[in-house]
């Protein structure tokens, strides 16, 4: 195959390859095709005896398939394009040269790199890689902007690179080394308001930024610094973050931090001693009385539950025989601790730790909560006689008197729904002081006689009329309603 020089540079200039011209700069496809050709074009230049012995070289005279060869070809631009085009005039001297060279030791080929296959001996040509279209493509896609392949060269300032963090594309972080660069990609991602920025710049300064400095930074950065605090309490890392406290000399959240630690220490004892460590903590006034509380309720709840879990499996006790307990009291907030009292313990002195009565004072319970949770205890048990009894009062000349903080509406709703006799809802409805909702919740809950006497008070006719045809055909709540409407002692309003 041995060309003179005037056949050569007919070769090259030939109107069988197009040259590049600036109008295809942008052009990747181009590009790629243009190389294509020229790439396969390489075979003339040899025989085909001796194509197996031979390796396959790029134009920059490396090795085709070798891992640079592969990274510039990926990366080329416009600039490399026009580099194209200036050694496309030196390719005479190319031929000489070609089959001199050594066999790399490279195993990848062309088509390692576009098909993913690294198996030596099996090369293709780049006409082949590009015709193989049902194998899986590892390179860039061809109509890319160029734009994308920016990333293999690594120079995304800190502004694009927060810019495309925004835009949920992947980028490494690793090039910012320097201290300042890592304080301008953080500075970006604050000023860009993203706060999965932030937190993904954030946990880069994490990870290569020792915690002093760290803490420096964003001591003067409090949006960043709200954000570091939120992302380590939500991933739980309390050491960090309890450094941070102390860094910042914020003894307050220091303490509750340190309080929150509670919750991972599931023994009941040890729970308690832990709680009874947090008591002498820096906390605010009423933090400290709450923390204090939270001590003394389970130090209380350990004292029940043991004494209870012994009557219970003596069973010489009627209450845990008919309504057997469904859970441990251990670790319950206040108001279901003072249920569990007043359903298991209400009738119990006021000196003993389960009394209903020495919950309510020494947690200082208000009286509605008190009240409410006390009926809704008793009801559940059908105990009329003290639901009765929680709701009567002595004056000081011994006259007695129903009286509800909650109010008598939500008595009767917590009784109806724990199933009360119609004589029970008949009583409670009637101390309803506001006639609407008497009648309202007389008329929902079928409490006849409320109704028509209500009726009858204000002298409604029309009312009671409509009524009538609420009730049973012959029942005595209808021979009532006719007695009334046919009485002349009653002047009706209409």
């Amino acid at each position: 195959m041995n060309r003179t020089k005037g056949d050569e540079e007919e070769y090259w200039n030939s109107s069988k390859f197009k040259a590049f011209t600036f109008d295809d700069e942008d052009d990747e496809l181009s590009q790629l095709k243009e190389s294509k050709r020229a790439v396969n074009s390489l075979r003339d230049f040899v025989d085909d005896d001796d194509d197996d012995d031979l390796e396959r070289v790029s134009w920059s005279g490396e090795p085709v398939g070798s891992i640079s060869w592969s990274i510039k070809e990926t990366a080329s631009n416009s600039g490399s394009t026009h580099e194209g085009r200036e050694q496309l005039k030196s390719r005479n001297s190319f031929s000489s040269s070609y089959a001199q060279l050594p066999k790399p030791t490279s195993t990848y080929s062309l088509s390692s790199f576009f098909r993913g296959r690294t198996r030596p001996g099996s090369f293709q040509s780049l006409s082949d890689a590009l015709s193989d279209t049902p194998a899986k493509t590892y390179a860039p896609e061809l109509g890319r902007p160029k734009g994308e392949y920016k990333d293999y060269s690594n120079d995304w300032s800190p502004s694009d690179t927060v810019r495309r963090l925004r835009k949920g594309k992947v980028c490494s972080l690793e090039r910012f080394r320097s201290l300042q660069d890592k304080l301008q990609l953080l500075e970006e991602a604050v000023s860009m308001h993203d706060g999965n920025v932030i937190t993904a710049v954030l946990i880069f300064l994490k990870r290569t930024l020792c915690k002093e400095i760290l803490f420096r930074e964003l001591e003067v950065r409090q949006v960043a610094l709200r954000h570091l605090i939120h992302f380590l309490k939500e991933i739980g890392d309390q050491k960090l973050l309890l450094d941070l406290f102390r860094f910042l000399d914020r003894t307050e959240e220091l303490a509750l931090s340190h309080y929150r630690e509670h919750l991972n220490i599931q023994d009941p004892e040890k729970r308690k001693e832990f709680l009874k460590t947090c008591i002498g903590l820096p906390f605010s006034a009423e933090d400290s009385a709450h923390i204090q509380d939270h001590y003394t309720l389970l130090e209380r709840q350990i004292i029940i539950e043991a004494n209870d879990r012994h009557l219970e499996s003596a069973g010489q006790t009627e209450i845990f025989r008919k309504h057997p307990r469904k859970a441990s009291i251990l670790n319950m907030p206040l108001v279901t601790t003072l249920f569990y009292s007043c359903f298991y313990h209400y009738t119990e002195a006021e000196g003993t730790f389960s009394s209903p009565i020495n919950l309510k004072k020494t947690f200082k319970i208000p009286d509605k909560q008190y009240v409410l949770t006390a009926l809704a205890a008793r009801a559940k048990l059908r105990a009329w006689h003290d639901v009765d009894a929680l709701f009567t009062t002595k004056n000081w000349l011994g006259y007695t008197k129903k009286r509800a903080p909650i109010g008598f509406h939500r008595v009767v709703e917590i009784l109806h729904k724990n199933s009360a006799p119609v004589q029970i809802l008949q009583e409670y409805v009637n101390l309803v002081e506001d006639v609407d909702t008497k009648l309202n919740l007389a008329t929902k809950f079928k409490c006849h006689d409320v109704v028509i006497d209500t009726c009858r008070d204000l002298k409604d006719r029309q009312q009671l009329l409509a009524y009538r045809s609420k009730v049973d055909k012959g029942s005595a709540e209808e021979e009532k309603i006719d007695a009334l409407l046919s009485s002349p002692q009653i002047r009706w309003k209409n």
